[in-house]
């Protein structure tokens, strides 16, 4: 499909099919990828509960690195979305191969500099002395690996945001299927245990990156290649203001992941730290899950809002939105039923020997149940602001469920409520944060709406 094929579709096809046709490949790979960090927590937790907590701790230096790789890939796949929706193609090219580029060289320096402090690190993360030796064994690998990890990060947002989510949808998917079936074969036949977890998802990742390099050459996507300029400094800022909104939330869901340790540490004591940390650790495994298909739902529309806020059709990114909060909000509805009901069993796949793990895990995902459909609102208004350039509102949204609203709660709760001031920390923080999404989503509809009042009157 070539480059003014595809502005037709994106700018004339009915919104509601299209947003679907976008969404269906992303949402796929979304599960898929939270299917597979479900599988590791799966098998690590029949090592012990150590683990367990080491995957707790890990998972958010993983969130660091995804966060830099999603501010260089949302970044450049924004801007080079809405150069392409103004049909500027040349201009997207060397967007495109910026993004790519600046995202691997920093992922280097990222690599190196653990590696270097990996002790240090794995404390600063929140792990417990006995907890160590787990955590450095999975963060090692994790380590080598970010180069690519956040370069296919990069790679698979440029993809969909040309309108292409089903070659996306293929190069992420093929990496979660290696990373899943290795899982058990390098921990438990080869004997690897824990580091051999982390050995199957960088290998799941290098496959995803060299799928998704190769598809850059395919179906009509910027080609990346060191031809095109790929260091431009001139878009640097352009491409990282864009993408902070992600850095931001990411970012800051490591930070209150932290924090989230820490704390638990120090309020449960040396008995049950372990525990309470590896509870908490699988209710974020879940949630995070569970919100994968509204992210995916979010990546579909995401597309179509940059395209035809670029062309100039407003009335058409506000349709975009609305249908994807009603849709999204129905099925978030339907899963906090059925998560409510049955959080002790959940909990109980992913660590069934420690009735202590399953108690703090089964009321801290009740308690995050309640908040999952007013979470559709943040999620999408996020993506609305990202996609239309509005760079400081999205990152003001994403910070505050990521940790402005969540760092104060998680200091002051446990201060008053001990144990329970833990669990129930994040749906707080997300409560908060809807109050702030609400305002500031429907502030924004509200100039979509003078915005397309303006372009008719000028007809």
């Amino acid at each position: 499909m070539t480059q003014e094929e595809k502005f037709k579709k994106m700018t004339t096809e009915p919104v509601q099919s299209l947003v679907g046709k976008l969404a269906v490949p992303t949402i796929l790979s979304m599960l898929v990828t939270s299917f597979y960090n479900m599988v590791d927590t799966y098998f690590v937790g029949k090592i012990n509960t150590s683990a367990s907590g080491a995957v707790g701790v890990v998972f958010s230096l993983m969130a660091i690195i995804q966060a830099f790789g999603f501010m260089f890939g949302h970044g450049s796949g924004n801007f080079l979305a809405r150069k392409l929706g103004e049909q500027k193609e040349d201009e997207a090219e060397v967007i495109a191969n910026a993004g790519f580029f600046f995202a691997f060289s920093f992922g280097v320096i990222f690599a190196v500099v653990g590696l270097l402090n990996l002790d240090r690190l794995a404390y600063l993360l929140g792990s417990t002395d006995t907890i160590l030796p787990y955590a450095r064994s999975y963060m090692g690998p994790i380590l080598i690996g970010t180069p690519w990890m956040m370069s296919s990060i990069v790679l698979n947002n440029e993809i969909r945001y040309q309108g292409n989510a089903k070659t996306a949808m293929f190069g992420i998917m093929a990496g979660a299927v290696i990373n899943i079936g290795l899982d058990p074969l390098l921990m438990f036949v080869f004997k690897l245990g824990i580091m051999g977890a982390a050995l199957a998802t960088i290998s799941g990742q290098l496959v995803s990156f060299f799928l998704l390099l190769l598809a850059t050459r395919r179906a009509g996507n910027i080609r990346i290649t060191l031809k095109r300029n790929p260091f431009a400094f001139k878009y640097l800022w352009e491409i990282v203001s864009g993408g902070l909104p992600s850095l931001f939330r990411q970012g800051l869901a490591s930070i209150s992941t932290i924090m989230l340790n820490t704390v638990s540490k120090n309020v449960a004591g040396p008995e049950i730290a372990d525990a309470v940390i590896a509870g908490m650790a699988i209710v974020g495994k879940i949630s995070m899950s569970l919100n994968s298909t509204v992210i995916g739902f979010g990546q579909g529309f995401q597309p179509v809002c940059s395209f035809n806020y670029g062309a100039s059709k407003y009335k058409r990114v506000k349709d975009a939105f609305l249908y994807s909060v009603k849709v999204c909000a129905a099925l978030m509805f339907a899963v906090t039923i059925l998560c409510f009901a049955f959080a002790p069993y959940i909990v109980a796949l992913f660590r069934k020997g420690d009735p202590m793990v399953i108690e703090v895990g089964s009321f801290a995902l009740r308690a995050q149940c309640i908040t999952y459909v007013f979470g559709v609102w943040i999620i999408l208004t996020n993506m609305l602001l990202q996609a239309s350039g509005r760079a400081f509102g999205a990152t003001l949204i994403s910070s505050c469920r990521s940790g402005l609203c969540f760092i104060p709660v998680i200091l002051i709760l446990p201060q008053f409520f001990g144990l329970t001031g833990v669990q129930i920390s994040q749906a707080v923080a997300d409560m908060i944060a809807f109050c702030v999404s609400l305002f500031g989503g429907l502030f924004f509809l509200k100039k979509l709406d003078a915005m397309e009042r303006e372009n008719a009157a000028g007809e």
